[in-house]
């Protein structure tokens, strides 16, 4: 797995350094390694942006504490997530440095460990993102919806920042589900046309005899039950944008009569005759291979270099399997937003989805989040909760660390107790407390009974409540009530 991404590693000891290093470039990461003494000087040529993790080690030197430690790392950049190795984590850190602290691990460490503090620390990353950099420049404004780090969708960000406000045709290419017309919005709603109409036709879900009609307009009178004159798509989309979708569907006689109007800024309504000009900014997409059309002669090759002024391909998601932690927390998110419920997904869960092949792209994974928050509402899903195809690791074998926290704006440390300073993050948009806490304590209750394996008086004693107050509390949320085992 080559990811291109770059991690830090502080560490003392110098065999487990190189060891560590050695680790993490196997697995596809550069790594930049240095002892405790002198990490300040040997990251001070990088932007400290362009680390994704910062991996730390054990101190040899006395003045060199923890805390100290901390603040030294917080104040080079408070957005690097920190993930302990080996040593404990004390109780009394201050909560500001507590909370960049998002995982630890083992030493030895396991690639499990490894790949679920990483994805830890990218939901993290783009939560402090958010956070932090509301309204700064056009790259972080330009692209809701396109989530991920990947270098895949860096390269689509970059070519939209390019081309948003130029008046030119854009080709938008990629599979189906990839994100073509969130795309194409996003160009439209950061041009100079974004405050006239944006326009989307989908040429393969139109009839042939209707397309015609549904892109000029008619006139009365122009075919049977046209009873009146009709504007068409192109002058619905006057001034702004109109989205061609699945422009590979268009039949030829279509393609014509769109290239004439691409080359000459004029069209006539079907059954008119009257020249009605049109200034429209063209945006098509497809998921067919246009040069493979050409060379069958299904598609005109001279409206093809019409179309094509600037290309954009969407990356499928398993090209990009690094950002599905942060495409969960997003979609997540927007069910939370609309009222559709919510879940959670324990870490292995979600490396299990990281090696799924996602032929249906983003729309198979939000398809499948709503699946799982109607049969799990508010629950916890682990990897033996997912349908058959999505389930590729082995639920018996593989451990689970804990629960990724989809909600946003809430990461914590696992395995970090809140003291009497840290009982919760408080998201920038603020919560529904009551809902919240309801939330957490199902959560809870459901994770303590399948430690447990549903004994109920053991996930009592995890709890620390009487193993009558759990019943009451699975009754009240509606969690099927197991029989104990007879007690001698």
């Amino acid at each position: 797995m080559r990811t291109g991404e770059q991690v830090l590693i502080i560490e003392d000891a110098r065999t487990r350094r190189h060891d560590f290093s050695t680790i993490l470039q196997f697995m596809g990461y550069h790594t930049v390694a240095i002892d405790s003494a002198y990490w300040e000087d040997a990251v001070s040529d990088y932007s400290p942006q362009s680390f994704s993790a910062l991996f730390l080690g054990g101190f040899l030197q006395a003045e060199s504490t923890l805390q100290g430690m901390l603040a030294r790392i917080q104040s080079w950049c408070g957005g690097v997530p920190v993930i302990r190795v080996a040593e404990p984590l004390p109780d009394n850190l201050p909560t500001s440095l507590a909370r960049q602290i998002i995982a630890r691990v083992d030493w030895p460490c396991s690639k499990h460990q490894l790949l679920s503090s990483l994805h830890y620390g990218q939901v993290y990353r783009e939560q402090w993102r958010q956070a932090h950099q509301t309204g700064c420049n056009q790259q972080v404004r330009l692209f809701q919806g396109l989530v991920g780090k990947s270098e895949w969708i860096r390269n689509v960000r970059s070519a939209m920042a390019k081309v948003a406000d130029r008046d030119v045709n854009v080709l938008i290419t990629g599979e189906s589900g990839t994100g073509k017309e969130v795309v194409a919005r996003n160009l439209h709603e950061n041009s100079c046309r974004k405050d006239a109409p944006f326009v989307p036709v989908n040429c393969g879900a139109i009839p042939m005899d209707l397309l015609e009609s549904e892109l000029f307009g008619h006139e009365k009178g122009a075919f049977t039950g046209a009873v009146s004159s009709r504007k068409g798509r192109f002058e619905l989309a006057e001034g702004g944008t109109l989205f061609l979708d699945e422009i590979g569907d268009m039949p030829l006689h279509m393609q014509v009569k769109l290239l004439r109007v691409l080359q000459e800024r004029t069209f006539e309504r079907v059954g008119g005759t009257e020249q009605v000009e049109v200034d429209v900014r063209i945006i098509a997409a497809t998921h067919k291979i246009l040069e493979d059309m050409i060379a069958e002669g299904t598609f005109r090759e001279d409206l093809y270099y019409r179309l094509n002024v600037f290309p954009i391909q969407t990356p499928a998601l398993r090209e990009r399997p690094e950002d599905i932690p942060l495409m969960i927390n997003e979609l997540t998110h927007a069910m939370e937003k609309q009222g559709r419920g919510s879940i959670r997904l324990s870490s292995a869960a979600i490396l299990s989805l990281c090696r799924h092949d996602w032929p249906g792209n983003v729309r198979e994974m939000a398809n499948l989040l709503e699946r799982m928050a109607i049969m799990y509402p508010y629950g916890v899903v682990g990897i033996q909760d997912l349908p058959k195809n999505f389930r590729h690791l082995d639920a018996i074998n593989q451990e689970d660390d804990g629960v990724a926290d989809l909600f946003p704006d809430s990461i914590q440390p696992p395995g970090h107790t809140p003291g009497k300073e840290d009982l919760a993050v408080l998201p920038v948009g603020g919560l529904n407390l009551k809902e919240y806490l309801t939330r957490l304590e199902k959560s809870l209750i459901q994770q303590a009974l399948s430690d447990c394996n549903s004994v109920v008086a053991r996930a009592a004693d995890k709890l620390q409540i009487r193993r009558t107050t759990l019943v009451e509390k699975m009754r009240k949320y509606g969690l099927q009530r197991y029989e104990d085992p007879v007690r001698t």
